[in-house]
Formats: structure tokens, C-alpha cells, sequence
């Protein structure tokens, strides 16, 4: 994915019925099978998404949104990845775009290197070794706008930079940091977000119909409906760790992940617990109707190369029955699937734990279920870690049939951290890191 390779990859326009445009685009990469043996998960194929510059790809979407995409070419595609009906498609999601962080006087600063990039809804094919972008859909406001992937709000989200961190961006009510999406049976799509945390609907064409955040957070100014639906103790989650996790069960409700432990009642009790939270979002009713405490394993054995238990994150659930979800415990290394069932006797909603008075809080609870808490049961899939051929950092899992996976990779767009992220000329120094699809084989399925 090198910016300076002669002849960036060009993207090709053509008009799909119901979508406003979309972009076509490939590399062709030899799709393998990687070994195992008999009774053990294995890789079954792998394909790679080509060089799709950024401005090109965004300005294909929504004209003049990005004057200068630094180098930057489409990533990030990797946010979730949900079946797309035919075989080999899948809808995907982008993340808020490009970002990374710089230190500067000994404090962090969170960056945009493309500020006009707008997250899209990307529909893909994957056909050997190669990941084509079929269609392309830019998520905007009531009134057609960008919503852009800027922090929300001064105080809570943090401060966007420029590229290089010297220089500072305009907070935008309007931004989202997309991750999880599913589809509903009339077209429309389900997101999450990190920011609020939120539950975005959008409407077939990428419209935000409404974004249901949680009670008490105040946010103004943006041009789409808002609504305060969701429990007020998410207002506590941890910086850049809100939703990331969306499924969607057979009779339409969802369930949303919080990525990683609330910072209940401070941060330090966050980065040491071991307990975060689901919920299930009735459409119908568009209300939360309950809320699981979901126990992590210790980092050292979903990652033995890590010690930090702050890394544990959910980045997807998928919907495997009636009540029974498949949950990614991950870090950025290595990740486990792990298998649970919704009961109505695990439900906490509105109980004491959804206060945040209450102490010790859920999260610094050393063992929830011996005080009371009726922590969701689980039980091993697979440990993708041990599965030859899995890249890292793995935020999208799919269902492809009751032995079959697709895994899809968050390369962050090629981007780093640090002031050498970008050469002396502002243009992106590509971590060589792509955009891979894989598929896992489960030898006594799910």
C-alpha cells in the first residue's frame, strides 16, 4: 500500500440503483489455505484490498470533501464486516477516517490527517485472493452533509489536531467514529459509535434517521435527530472505547458492546477490571429492554504477550440463535471467540449497577458473581491467536455458514503513531499494513 508507488490505483465510477455511488476497485493476491492439522481451525483463504487513494475514493462520494488526503489511501474498512446476502459479499463499515496521536509537551494529541473524510457504509466482494469495493455509501446529515469523523464535544471527546499536531480542528457536533453495522430487512443500516457511546439509524441511501445516545450527554448543534435513549451510566465510558460491538438478533432486536469496562467511578478502576457490558436495543420499541455484564479472561491468556489488562477489548458480537451471540475478546495481537446465551435472569438493567453512586461499582468488583451480579455464562469457539495465518488486530466478524468465519482486519488506513507517521513533506509513511479478508474453518462449528 506504498503512497509513492508510481500510478496510484484509480477508482472507477459507475451508478448502482439506490446507492449514490459506487467505486470499484482491486488487487489480485494468491489466496492460500494455510495448513493444520486434522480437528484444529485452519484458514481456508485470505484476500487483500488494492490501492484505493483516499481523496479519490471521498470525493467520488461526496465532491470536494478532501483537497488533500496526504498520501492516505482507503483503510479502515475493517470496522465490522455483516453478510451481504450473496455469496462473498459483505457490508462494511469505516471508522471516523485517519487519526493517530503525536505527544507534544509531554501530553497526547489526537490527530486528523484528513479531516474532511467522511465515514462510509462499503459494500465489497471477495472473490480468491482479491477484496473488490462494489459500493460505496458516505453516512450524512438531514441535509445531506458529511457528517465527518470529528470529536463531538470540548471536555469530553478529545481535542482534534492537525496531521502534525501544531495546529487546532473545530469540534463537530455532527462526527461520528463509526464501528459495528447490521442491516434491517427494509434496507436501512444500524451503526455504532464510539463517541457517545451511540446507536446511529441510517436510512438505505446514508442518511442518519436518528442517533440514540445516552441520557444526560447534551449534545447540540447537530443536524440530525438526537435522542437520549440510552442508560446514563454509559456516560462513563473510557475515551475511544464506547460501542464498538453491534449484532442483530433473529427477531430484530440488537445487542451493542461496550469495547471495554465503563471508568467506574475513575479511570484507573476502568483500565483494571475485568467486566464490561452488553445491551439489547429494541427497535420496536426503540429502548433499551436489557443489559448483561460480560466478564473478560485475563489479558495473559487472550494475549500470553501481554501483561496489560487495560488492551482487552470487544470489538465484535455476532448473532449465532434466538439468544446466543459469538463475542471477540481481543487485543491488538491476538483474539477469542467466545459463545453466550441472553437470559432473562442475567438481565441488570436498572438495577443498582446502572448507578453510578453505587460502590464498590460493578467494574471494581474483583468477583461480580459472588456479589449477586449474574455474569453472562460463556463458552470457547476458537482461539484465533493460536490459528496460523490470522492477522492482528481483528474488529469484524461474520457468520458465513455453521463451520465458516470471515474475519476483516482495522489496518488504521497504513497510519502509525508519532511525528513520523508523515515525511518532512506531510505525506503518510505506509506501515505496509493491508486490508485482508480471512477465512476461518471451525472443525465442530459454532
Amino acid at each position: 500500500m506504498s503512497p509513492y508507488a508510481a500510478g496510484r490505483r484509480s477508482v472507477h465510477r459507475s451508478v448502482a440503483a439506490g446507492v449514490p455511488l459506487a467505486l470499484l476497485a482491486a488487487l489480485t493476491v494468491a489466496g492460500t489455505a494455510v495448513g493444520a492439522p486434522s480437528g484444529e481451525a485452519r484458514v481456508t483463504g485470505s484476500a487483500t484490498l488494492g490501492d484505493i487513494p483516499l481523496g479519490t475514493f471521498s470525493n467520488a462520494l461526496l465532491p470536494g470533501t478532501v483537497g488533500d488526503d496526504r498520501g492516505v489511501d482507503l483503510g479502515g474498512i475493517g470496522s465490522d464486516i455483516y453478510p451481504a446476502g450473496r455469496k462473498g459479499e459483505f457490508w462494511t463499515v469505516t471508522d471516523r477516517g485517519p487519526n493517530g496521536q503525536i505527544k507534544v509537551a509531554g501530553e497526547k494529541r489526537r490527530t486528523f490527517p484528513v479531516p474532511g473524510f467522511d465515514p462510509a457504509i462499503v459494500r465489497i466482494r471477495v472473490s480468491g485472493g482479491t477484496v473488490k469495493v462494489l459500493d460505496a455509501i458516505p453516512i450524512t446529515t438531514s441535509s445531506g452533509k458529511p457528517v465527518t469523523g470529528l470529536s463531538n464535544q470540548k471536555g469530553r471527546d478529545e481535542a482534534p489536531y492537525s496531521y502534525d499536531a501544531s495546529t487546532p480542528l473545530s469540534y463537530n457536533p455532527n462526527g461520528l467514529d463509526t464501528e459495528g453495522i447490521v442491516r434491517a430487512e427494509d434496507g436501512s443500516f444500524w451503526l455504532v459509535d464510539e463517541y457517545g457511546p451511540s446507536l446511529i439509524h441510517v436510512s438505505a441511501r446514508g442518511k442518519i434517521l436518528t442517533r440514540y445516545v445516552p441520557k444526560g450527554l447534551g449534545l447540540t448543534g447537530a443536524d440530525y435527530r438526537v435522542v437520549e435513549a440510552l442508560p446514563a451510566v454509559l456516560l462513563h465510558r473510557k475515551i475511544n472505547r464506547g460501542f464498538e460491538g453491534l449484532a442483530q438478533l433473529p427477531g430484530g432486536d440488537l445487542v451493542m458492546a461496550v469495547q471495554s469496562p465503563l471508568s467506574l467511578p475513575d479511570t484507573d478502576a476502568g483500565e483494571e477490571s475485568l467486566t464490561t457490558r452488553l445491551l439489547r436495543f429494541s427497535t420496536k420499541k426503540r429502548a433499551v429492554t436489557a443489559e448483561y455484564a460480560y466478564r473478560f479472561d485475563p489479558v495473559s491468556v487472550v494475549d500470553p504477550s501481554e501483561d496489560d489488562t487495560s488492551e482487552l477489548k470487544i470489538s465484535s458480537v455476532v448473532a449465532v440463535g434466538r439468544d446466543r451471540l459469538l463475542v471477540e475478546e481481543r487485543t491488538d495481537k491476538a483474539a477469542r471467540l467466545q459463545v453466550v446465551k441472553l437470559t432473562r435472569g442475567a438481565d441488570i438493567l436498572g438495577d443498582k449497577w446502572d448507578d453510578d453512586t453505587t460502590s464498590p461499582s460493578l467494574e471494581q468488583l474483583d468477583d461480580p458473581a459472588a456479589s449477586g451480579v449474574p455474569v453472562l455464562r460463556k463458552r470457547l469457539v476458537v482461539d484465533l491467536g493460536t490459528v496460523k495465518g490470522v492477522p492482528g488486530k481483528i474488529e469484524g466478524v461474520a457468520r458465513v455458514d455453521h463451520d465458516t468465519l470471515a474475519l476483516i482486519n482495522d489496518n488504521d488506513f497504513g497510519m502509525t503513531d508519532g511525528p513520523e507517521a508523515f515525511d518532512a513533506q506531510g505525506r503518510l509513511v505506509d506501515s505496509g499494513i493491508e486490508t485482508t479478508v480471512t477465512y476461518v474453518r471451525l472443525p465442530r462449528g459454532i
